[in-house]
């Protein structure tokens, strides 16, 4: 997302207050989606004026794409810095990295019911802003660091691992999108599943 003079403005805030400003955003927005999310409600939220919010940002809009933004950079950072490079395991480290996930959302505040909300947001002012910035952070983020060191030597011949990633990908995303919008995600449950599906693959995609 290209920084503006606007966003600049509230980048240079104490971090303490641009935290408070993002909790709020993202607990709003993903309790009660973009169209009913208000920048008076984020303002009151948040213990600023309403003006403040189009100074920082310029428009809902933009404060909307700047947590999408955020949202990627928490998850693609926080992954790769707690990754463990010494499991080898093509199958345990996408499960670890699930793991930390899981364990990031828990420790930022309103990312989950966020990220939720986003799967589920039809709004045409940002629906297909949503799945261009989806696209490019699935395209920029670079899989060769989060594979390096793997062994994909247990791989059956003409299996891909790539094409694997992709489908526990799809499998991933379709299990949030099956849950009800409004209803919260049983995390447990999607991980025993997802560890159903991984032990499926493994056991199909290995010699």
């Amino acid at each position: 997302m290209e920084v503006t003079e606007k966003l600049e403005h509230f980048l240079h805030l104490p971090e303490e207050k641009r935290n408070k400003i993002i909790g709020a955003a993202l607990c709003l927005f993903g309790k009660n989606g973009y169209k009913k999310t208000s920048a008076a409600d984020i303002a009151s939220a948040a213990g600023i004026s309403k003006p403040m919010v189009f100074h920082y940002f310029g428009s809902k809009k933009n404060l909307y794409l700047y947590l999408l933004e955020v949202c990627g950079n928490v998850m693609a950072s926080g992954v790769m810095s707690r990754l463990d490079k010494d499991e080898t395991d093509f199958f345990r480290r996408i499960r670890l990295a699930s793991e930390i996930k899981v364990s990031l959302l828990g420790e930022h505040p309103g990312l989950q019911a966020f990220m939720e909300s986003m799967f589920y947001e039809t709004d045409p002012e940002v629906e297909p802003e949503i799945r261009n910035v989806m696209a490019r952070r699935s395209e920029e983020y670079d899989l060769r660091k989060f594979f390096e060191g793997v062994d994909y030597s247990r791989f059956k011949k003409g299996v891909s691992p790539a094409l694997v990633t992709k489908l526990l990908v799809y499998f991933s995303e379709g299990c949030v999108r099956e849950t009800p919008q409004g209803e919260d995600l049983d995390i447990d449950a999607l991980m025993k599943e997802f560890d159903e599906c991984l032990e499926l693959f493994r056991n199909n995609f290995y010699t």
